[in-house]
């Protein structure tokens, strides 16, 4: 009976499931409201007649036991009742460029900026003010708002063609989930992040939201919350190019704090390598890599190691980075670069960018 229902979701949409879950609330709640409906009948003639004693008992004690004058009672002190003080709003890094220097020429990327995380001082910048297409690096913000929506890593998703030809379709990189395959939570999140799989985050996004539009309007909510600048504005929740797409490497130095902040996002950003779950499309799971940090793992970053990064690349962009690390005390960084000529020399300014000035 139990595989029989579960190959009946499984046929079903999305659209369809939340239909039939939606029904089915209805339903229980009607059969709720008959219950409490039939008990009270069920009760009314106790409840009259326990209301007629009850005025019969008032009457005759009245009768025999004429009112008394009372003593006169002083008023009760006022009791002034404090209102719950709210929770306060997550703090959310602010930058300062009082300090902040220009870099070497040694750094080739168009767009820099590295930030102390502790103080928000911009340690270096060249035009961190300026608008850019994020590319992929718009999957941080991607996991950071599913966060906000996920309470069990272990729920799971079939994985539609729809969202398979999401990725390719537009030509975007892929962590290569199969039609029909039933995925984790868990192996989306990865999956977004580790390979920049478009396909994942537009699982991501409908398992969160029901589809990618409604999962934007999330997205645009919480960068608002954040304190982004008033043109920060994401479209999709890949990075695949689109001229209203856009924000700066400001706005993805505080995305990146944020997320780092976050113990779900922090553990995603830091892994190198993941594997997925065991399906029948996928017996062995899939191995996933987050290439940039197995990359820039052996450079030379001074006294700094970075714990968390994601890339990106369109044409409109180049190769672009945003990276979180720190020193030996935990004093953190965040690096965000933009523009470089290949993968490679955005991960050298990376490197040399913490060597050259942090820690």
């Amino acid at each position: 009976m139990n595989e029989l229902y579960q190959e009946q979701l499984d046929t079903m949409t999305p659209e369809q499931r939340m239909e039939r879950r939606a029904a089915r609330t209805k339903a229980r709640r009607e059969r709720q409201r008959r219950r409490r409906l039939q008990t009270l009948l069920r009760l009314s003639p106790i409840v009259a007649v326990l209301l007629i004693l009850a005025v019969v008992l008032i009457v005759r004690g009245k009768a025999y036991h004429p009112a008394k004058t009372e003593p006169a009672v002083s008023p009760e002190p006022e009791v002034t009742v404090e209102e719950p003080t709210p929770a306060p709003s997550p703090a959310y890094l602010t930058l300062d460029y009082t300090t902040a220097t220009a870099p070497g020429d040694a750094i080739t990327s168009t767009y820099a900026l590295l930030v102390d995380a502790a103080d928000g001082r911009a340690l270096i910048d060249r035009s961190s003010d300026v608008l850019i297409n994020p590319a992929s690096m718009t999957k941080v913000m991607t996991i950071l708002t599913a966060a906000d929506y996920i309470d069990n890593l272990s729920d799971t998703i079939v994985f539609t063609k729809e969202m398979s030809d999401y990725a390719y379709i537009d030509e975007l990189s892929i962590a290569g989930f199969m039609p029909g395959e039933r995925v984790t939570v868990a192996d989306l999140l990865y999956g977004t992040i580790l390979p920049s799989g478009a396909d994942a985050a537009m699982g991501l996004a409908v398992y969160v939201a029901g589809s990618e539009e409604d999962f934007m309007v999330l997205v645009n909510e919480k960068m608002a919350q954040m304190g982004l600048s008033p043109q920060a504005h994401f479209t999709n929740c890949s990075g695949k190019y689109d001229e209203n797409h856009r924000c700066t490497l400001a706005d993805l130095a505080i995305i990146m704090d944020t997320a780092m902040h976050n113990d779900l996002c922090r553990q995603v950003l830091s892994a190198h390598t993941y594997t997925t779950s065991l399906t029948s499309a996928h017996p062995e799971g899939l191995l996933l890599s987050n290439w940039f940090l197995r990359r820039i793992e052996d450079k030379d970053c001074g006294a700094i190691t970075v714990t968390g990064g994601k890339t990106g690349y369109v044409h409109e962009a180049g190769s672009c980075a945003v990276s979180y690390g720190e020193d030996a005390a935990g004093h953190g960084y965040i690096c965000v670069t933009g523009d470089a000529q290949s993968a490679w020399l955005c991960i050298y300014d990376h490197a040399a960018l913490y060597h050259d000035y942090a820690g």
